[in-house]
């Protein structure tokens, strides 16, 4: 049933089908992409001079954002929305410090050592969107817990605005957390330039940060290059609920994530068919006096909607099977519910805990797998960070001890050297045969 742009699915099969299928425009991406890559790779500044003025409109001599314009964007704060970032830094910054993981070595009483080393990432690179939208709390997001595991270097990229810079809240985040390696770079191009290294950006080992499909897909065609956090794809919000509650609440919790992207995906799993009517008529009185109107109801066309359940069990079933983004619980009993949730990104349980909350404030990380993904994969967090290098030291009484296990494992998998290099290590270490006579 459609109440106008906004449609009704009277069961899951109904809104499955109702999904769009791919389109070309995935091939096409995908080839101007990795053309932007190549030439990125092979030339370096001049191409991300020449693609920065094609798409941003702008010509840069320079990429790098002087210290002195990232302290003058902090001047021209408003003091209360400094404060603001203050806090939500602070937030950010005491939620992901739970998340720091130390090396830890077992130290055995034959004198074996065994465990794990963990050590930060080199050189991260953090992209931060401009254009449309302006993200700050992105920033934010990605760099305090790379701070927070002792990444040495952060390289952050933003598109440039008309006045060669990125955008002025961008800068004033920047240095409000002492980043002072900030390019005017948007893009795939940007992209390649932390994947390759040019004459002026440096080569990173993993780029974390949101961005359109050309930075997404840029991104999947350097990963193994360097590392990435995930591949993001639209915004998603999911409200699962079984109680009567103010319409409102749920309209203005779907259009926070319907008016990110033509491609977002907005859904109420409701089991309360008046709800669903309810909710439906509001939106749709209420869409066409949104600034981000034409976004809204293309969203409404293609993956966002109302789905009808008949228990709340069906409605996490689907829940799983979706694996949203942002999952907002609405429920008589929201925490009953946890256990049952598998896959999604981030939860939000109860009536006063909006979606937002968690974009802006809260102190957990924004930057959530989309698209499925959250069925093996998790929010960024510290650990996207740092890298884990094995440590082993065996002592010889050990070796002796436990030579013959490995050799036969090694045998087994037809693998002789290996088996050979553990004999060849006992026998050194056996004591020398005496000298008959001696």
């Amino acid at each position: 049933m459609t109440v106008g742009m906004v449609k009704i699915f009277p069961n899951p099969d109904a809104y499955r089908e109702h999904l769009e299928r791919p389109t070309g425009q995935a091939g096409q991406v995908e080839r101007l992409v990795h053309d932007i890559l190549e030439r990125v790779r092979l030339e370096g500044d001049s191409a991300v001079r020449e693609y920065t003025e094609r798409f941003d409109k702008v010509r840069l001599e320079r990429f790098r954002v002087p210290r002195s314009e990232l302290e003058q964007a902090v001047a021209y704060l408003d003091p209360s929305l400094k404060d603001v970032w203050i806090q939500a830094a602070e937030n950010i910054e005491r939620f992901h410090q739970r998340q720091k993981e130390d090396s830890r070595l077992e130290f055995f009483e034959d004198g074996t050592v065994l465990g794990w080393k963990v050590t930060p990432i080199d050189r991260v690179g953090v992209y931060i969107p401009g254009g449309t939208a302006v993200y700050p709390s992105s920033l934010l997001m990605n760099a305090i817990p790379a701070q927070i595991a002792g990444v040495p270097r952060i390289v952050v990229v933003s598109p440039p605005g008309a006045d060669g810079l990125p955008h002025r809240d961008i800068l004033a985040v920047a240095a409000l957390l002492n980043l002072d390696e900030v390019y005017a770079v948007g893009g795939a191009q940007a992209i390649g330039a932390l994947a390759f290294g040019t004459e002026t950006v440096p080569h990173v080992y993993k780029i974390t940060g949101p961005g359109n499909q050309y930075v997404a897909e840029a991104k999947r065609q350097v990963s193994g290059e360097v590392g990435i956090d995930s591949i993001a794809g639209p915004s998603e919000i999911l409200i699962l609920c079984d109680r009567e509650l103010d319409v409102e609440l749920i309209v203005r919790d779907l259009l926070s994530q319907a008016e990110h992207d033509t491609e977002a995906r907005a859904v109420l799993i409701t089991t309360l068919p008046e709800q669903a009517r309810a909710v439906a008529r509001r939106l749709e009185a209420l869409i066409p006096t949104l600034p981000r109107q034409e976004i809204i109801q293309e969203s409404f066309a293609r993956g966002s909607g109302i789905i009808l359940v008949d228990d709340v069990q069906a409605g996490l079933d689907l829940v799983n099977e979706i694996a949203p983004e942002h999952l907002e619980v609405l429920t008589e009993d929201p925490f009953a519910l946890l256990s049952g949730i598998r896959n999604a990104g981030a939860i939000f349980l109860g009536p006063n805990t909006p979606e937002p909350v968690g974009d802006y404030f809260a102190g957990p990380n924004h930057t959530i797998p989309t698209g499925g993904r959250a069925k093996f994969s998790s929010p960024l967090s510290v650990q996207d960070f740092v890298k884990k290098s094995s440590v082993l030291s065996y002592s010889a009484a050990r070796l002796e001890r436990e030579s013959d296990a490995i050799g036969r494992f090694a045998e087994r998998e037809q693998l002789f050297a290996h088996a050979e290099a553990v004999r060849a290590r006992v026998k050194a270490r056996a004591p020398l045969p005496r000298t008959p006579g001696k």
